[in-house]
């Protein structure tokens, strides 16, 4: 470490021009910054059933529709003749918004009788018997009016940019007397894309100024306070720069990896300011400085970067592509920030001014006299742990996944509740499609035994219908079905037939997780059903995919920080004692997913193992002062504390309290992440510095 000091103090100006150099270019990059709010793009990609899902799409050029939810006042009709007019009006203003491929509606774009088109203008001119009788016809007035007739369904598809044209019809203004309700995917995506927006706007700085205000209070220098997130911030920057310049999008998951970065990354930069404020008491030579505290924290914030770095990385191995990016991106963050704490810290420390240590940090001194006490007792340890462990034990066997698909949305949001809404009168916001087998060579003759499978299989429990060209069958003359057959007659739902395939739409009712494993289970068993997919199948199969992710990524968390432990240190016992309070933290943080009824999805899942990662950096900073305080006989164990322990408490702290700028992000979601992080790293700290005496040998807690 002497070599290092040495050079990163005589040659600062290098180190600091390159780290310039460097966030520069990453700044550079920030100006090709966009975003993706298709959620539905990231959940299939690397997902067997997502791909189908997208392949199907492709075959049958479709994609998902804006549902419209067309709602009369109480006690009125959408049968009368006024509001069918404005239903009309309505129908024709979404079809000429610019993108919209077709607008499927219980008002048929042309009239059956005369072949025209049917407009608005010409409903309000045909008698009320004959508009009825019209819109009898219509073979989807079943699937498109509510059982009481007061609401009625408009499904508008999209061609190209889907969130443009979701954007584009939330602006549309209802005619009189009517009300409009948004559902399906484009429009949670266009939700999602302002609501990224506004928080890559507000909460980073919100949890930059938390962090800075633990921070103070526990290291007592302005100075210094900020130079201990310096590296976090630039490792930020430097990551968005690297995903920036990769290509890559901001989603819904990338949004949280500057967050991670910021509050994970900056224990190593606090830790060098904390023992750094203690040479400068000692010390005006700056090179004695940097060595000194390089010797005691060196090594420990080489093997922090990278146990937090491991515990992102195994994200990787759970086979969920937004986790797998997540853990990458991240770990990447980490290391940036690493290898700024450790080579740019010190080069710019050695070239300002720093004031001797002050005597007026408000929590520092304070905690870290309370733990020595907690730490002489040995008793606290064990009830500690059988706390923990008698938590654990009652809630994590109550763990379940939540395959919620609005997850990210809060109980309010007009997103979810236009879903509710939609879902109450039709069943569900996001139908799902399928392919039947069928030869366009049988003809109108090949129709008769899909629309008897049809039947069958509306049977089943939680479906409220089926519909394929089929159903057509009898319905409209057999010219127009055959050229609906051939592609040459466009449909409100869009194509519908291909060469050899039928695509089908089955909208769901109330439905549970066991009626949808059965509806799969049935299309598994006949033959004449190529696939059953959409957003339901997805975000089951996500549901079960996180679940194994879990396990995955904490074995493999676990098994990346017990090696690199093994390999540092040489000796079982510092490894063992090291993975004690880490252990404990997991499965306390499990059950508090449980206990709280937050349960696993595709956020929470990945927690445990970033716990695992930062969480073993206490016991690593904690053992490395401990090893560096025995030389000077009994009592090391508390001489370890006043030097580690304001620095672990103040970065457990500095992580809870920065994380709960998250309950202001417009995101469900987030809030449980800021519960998470307050109960695992409150816990990893706390039981770093007190089952760990309890684990060494008794002479280390007895003053000296």
């Amino acid at each position: 470490m002497d070599r290092i000091a040495r050079f990163l103090v005589e040659h600062s100006k290098r180190v600091l021009a390159i780290t310039g150099i460097i966030t520069l270019v990453s700044l550079a990059m920030l100006f090709r910054m966009s975003f993706n709010a298709d959620v539905s793009k990231f959940i299939t990609e690397g997902n067997e059933t997502g791909e189908a899902w997208v392949a199907l799409q492709e075959k049958y050029e479709t994609g998902d529709p804006i549902n419209v939810l067309v709602s009369a006042p109480e006690g009125r009709s959408l049968l009368e003749k006024d509001l069918l007019v404005a239903v009309g009006e309505l129908r024709d203003t979404l079809a000429g918004i610019e993108g919209v491929g077709q607008v499927g509606s219980i008002i048929p774009e042309v009239n059956p009788l005369t072949g025209a088109p049917l407009t608005a203008d010409q409903i309000a001119l045909v008698p009320e018997q004959v508009i009825t009788d019209l819109l009898g016809q219509n073979p989807l007035a079943d699937l498109l009016v509510s059982d009481d007739g007061r609401s009625t369904l408009m499904l508008v598809v999209p061609l190209g940019d889907s969130l443009a044209v979701a954007q584009a019809v939330n602006d549309v203004t209802a005619p009189d007397g009517l009300e409009l309700t948004l559902s399906g995917n484009p429009v949670i995506f266009a939700s999602m894309l302002d609501k990224m927006s506004w928080f890559l706007i507000v909460i980073p700085p919100v949890i930059v100024l938390l962090l800075l205000a633990v921070f103070y209070a526990n290291v007592g220098d302005r100075k210094l306070t900020i130079f201990a997130v310096f590296p976090a911030l630039l490792g930020s920057v430097w990551t968005f720069g690297f995903i920036f310049a990769l290509g890559r999008e901001v989603d819904i998951v990338t949004i949280l990896v500057p967050i991670f970065v910021i509050v994970m990354g900056s224990a190593d930069g606090l830790h060098f300011v904390t023992h750094y404020q203690e040479q400068v008491d000692r010390t005006s030579d700056e090179v004695d400085r940097v060595t000194s505290t390089l010797r005691q924290v060196g090594v420990p914030m080489i093997l922090t970067t990278i146990s937090t770095a491991a515990g992102f990385l195994s994200l990787i191995f759970a086979g969920v592509a937004p986790i797998a990016q997540l853990g990458s991106f991240t770990a990447a963050g980490i290391v940036f920030a690493g290898i700024i704490s450790f080579f740019s810290l010190p080069a710019l420390l050695s070239r300002i001014h720093v004031e001797p240590k002050h005597r007026t940090a408000l929590l520092g001194p304070r905690l870290t006299s309370a733990v020595k006490e907690l730490a002489k007792r040995r008793w606290v340890a064990a009830v500690l742990a059988g706390v923990l462990i008698a938590f654990s034990g009652v809630f994590i066997p109550q763990l379940q996944v939540d395959g919620d698909q609005l997850i990210y949305f809060k109980k309010d949001d007009p997103v979810r509740l236009g879903f509710e809404k939609t879902a109450e009168l039709f069943g569900g916001a996001t139908p799902l499609i399928g392919e039947y087998a069928y030869d366009r060579a049988d003809g109108l003759a090949g129709l008769a035994p899909v629309a008897e499978l049809s039947r069958e299989f509306e049977q089943l429990p939680g479906i409220r219908t089926i519909f394929s060209l089929a159903d057509l069958q009898g319905v409209v003359p057999d010219d127009q079905l055959l050229g609906a057959l051939s592609g040459e007659t466009p449909l409100p739902l869009g194509q519908m037939a291909s060469e050899d395939g039928l695509r089908f739409m089955l909208l769901p009712g109330a439905f549970e997780t066991v009626d949808l494993q059965g509806w799969l289970d049935y299309a598994d068993d006949k033959k004449e059903i190529r696939i059953l997919t959409g957003m339901p199948v997805i975000w089951d199969e996500v549901a079960r995919l996180v679940l194994r992710a879990q396990f995955i990524s904490l074995a493999v968390a676990y098994g990346l920080v017990t090696l690199m432990l093994a390999l540092a240190y040489r000796k079982w016992r510092q490894t063992v004692v090291s993975l004690v309070p880490l252990l404990l933290t997991s499965a306390m943080l499990l059950g508090f997913i449980a206990a709280s009824g937050i349960q696993l999805n595709l956020v929470t899942a990945v927690i445990s193992s970033i716990v695992i990662g930062v969480g073993i950096d206490y016991a690593i900073h904690f053992v490395a002062a401990i090893d560096f305080a025995r030389g000077e006989g009994n009592g090391y164990v508390l001489r370890a504390v006043d030097r580690a322990g304001r620095p672990i408490i103040a970065n457990a702290l500095g992580i809870a309290v920065a994380l709960t700028a998250l309950w202001l992000s417009p995101f469900r979601i987030h809030p449980h992440i800021s519960m998470i992080m307050w109960v695992s790293m409150t816990t990893a700290a706390l039981t770093a510095l007190v089952i760990i005496p309890a684990l060494l040998p008794r002479e280390g807690v007895m003053e000296a």
